[in-house]
C-alpha cells in the first residue's frame, strides 16, 4: 500500500522533500498545497534551481491543477488553512510552510500524522534521528517534529559526548548560508511571521556583502528533543555567511570524564560503523563547505579540526547540508514513522 502524502508548502525544504520521495514506490505525493497562486511558477520552480541542479524528468501543468512527470501526477492546491482541503484521500501531511498553526486543530485533522519541518514546543513530539527516535509512538503521537537542519546536525554528537564523557558546558556557533527572508542589498528591517522573527536589522542588511551575527534556536530546539540538552549548559550564536547552503557548527565542550583526542576520534568512528541510520561522517579530506552539497548524512565530523585540551575541553568542527541533508531526515523519519505503524506498513 502507498502512504498518500500532502506537501504543504514548496519552498527550500518543500522541494528537495519533494525531489527526494517523489521516486519512492512506497509513497504517492497525492497533493500540494502552496500559498503562490501562480501554478506556472510552482512547476518552474520545482524543475529548476540554481542550487542543486535542474530536474532531468521535468514536471509539466496537465489539466489545468495537475503537474505531471513520467513518475507523478500531482494535484495544486491554493489553500491559506489546512482546514479548507478536503483530506478524505490523505494518510500524511508533511508541512514544510513553516506556518505556526494551532495545535488543536492539528490534532483534529482526519489524518494519521502531520510531519512539521520546523522546531514546535506543542507538537506531541520532537524527533531527531540518532537522538530520541525509539520514543516515537505512533499510536500517542500526530504531530510530529522534524527540528530544525542545525540541531539535526549537532544533537547526535552531543549527546554521544554527554553519553559517553558528561558535558560540564559548552558552546556552538552556528555559520549559516543566507536564507531567503534576508535582504539582498540593504534595506529595512526583517520580519518574518513563520521564524518568530519580529524585527531584526541585522537581517536588513545585504545578505550578499556581509557575515551577519545573529542568535540561533539551535539549542532551544535541541532541548525539545533531549532536555539534558539546554540552554543552561550551552550557549550559543550564530553568523550567516553569503553561500548557498552547507553550514557548519564551531562546537566548544567541557567535559566531566577525561579524554584525549585519539578517543575522541575513535568514538566518532565506532558510531559510523554501527549506526543505523545514514546520520554521521567522518571527514578527514581537505574539503570546503560545497563539497558536502547534497550530502544526506547531516552529521559530518571534520577531523582535520578535532582537538581536545587539558583532557576535558573538545573541540569539533561539524558540516551538514541544511537543505537537501535536512530534508533527507525528514524522509528518513517517515519511513521510520511508517515501520512502526501497523496500520499504514502492513
Amino acid at each position: 500500500m502507498r502512504i498518500k502524502i500532502l506537501l504543504n508548502g514548496v519552498g527550500r525544504i518543500g522541494k528537495a522533500i519533494l525531489k527526494q520521495i517523489i521516486n519512492n514506490k512506497n509513497f504517492e505525493i497525492v497533493a500540494i498545497n502552496e500559498i503562490n497562486p501562480y501554478i506556472e511558477n510552482i512547476v518552474y520552480s520545482i524543475n529548476y534551481d540554481s542550487t542543486y541542479g535542474n530536474l532531468s524528468d521535468k514536471f509539466k501543468i496537465v489539466n489545468d491543477n495537475f503537474i505531471q512527470n513520467s513518475n507523478a501526477k500531482i494535484k495544486i492546491l491554493n489553500h491559506k488553512n489546512l482546514t479548507d482541503i478536503n483530506l478524505d484521500n490523505i494518510d500524511i501531511i508533511i508541512d514544510a510552510s513553516g506556518k505556526k498553526e494551532d495545535k488543536n486543530i492539528l490534532k483534529n485533522l482526519p489524518i494519521q500524522a502531520i510531519f512539521l519541518t520546523h522546531p514546535n514546543a506543542n507538537a506531541d513530539i520532537n524527533i531527531i534521528l540518532g537522538a530520541n527516535e525509539k520514543d516515537l509512538a505512533p499510536n500517542i503521537h500526530k504531530i510530529i517534529s522534524t527540528s530544525s537542519c542545525n540541531a539535526t546536525a549537532l544533537l547526535p554528537a552531543l549527546k554521544l559526548i554527554n553519553d559517553t564523557k558528561q558535558i560540564v558546558c559548552g558552546d556552538i556557533v552556528t555559520i549559516h548560508p543566507l536564507l531567503n527572508h534576508q535582504r539582498v542589498l540593504d534595506g529595512h528591517f526583517v520580519g518574518s511571521a513563520t521564524r518568530d522573527v519580529e524585527c531584526n536589522f541585522e537581517f536588513g542588511r545585504s545578505s550578499t556583502q556581509n557575515i551577519i551575527p545573529n542568535k540561533t534556536t539551535t539549542i532551544t530546539a535541541c532541548s525539545l528533543v533531549l532536555k539534558e540538552i539546554n540552554s543552561d549548559l550551552i550557549s550559543s550564536s550564530s553568523l550567516r555567511v553569503p553561500t548557498d547552503t552547507v553550514g557548519a557548527i564551531n562546537v566548544t565542550l567541557f567535559t566531566k570524564e577525561k579524554c584525549s583526542k585519539d578517543e575522541i576520534i575513535n568514538l566518532f568512528n565506532e558510531y559510523e560503523k554501527n549506526q543505523e541510520f545514514p546520520i554521521l561522517l567522518n571527514n578527514y579530506e581537505p574539503l570546503v563547505s560545497s563539497d558536502f552539497k547534497k550530502e544526506n548524512k547531516t552529521t559530518i565530523i571534520d577531523h582535520r579540526y578535532t582537538d581536545v585540551k587539558n583532557n576535558n575541553m573538545i573541540k569539533l568542527l561539524v558540516w551538514y547540508d541544511n537543505e537537501w541533508g535536512y530534508a533527507s531526515k525528514v524522509v528518513d523519519i517517515l519511513k521510520f514513522y511508517i515501520s512502526q505503524n501497523s496500520k499504514l506498513s502492513t
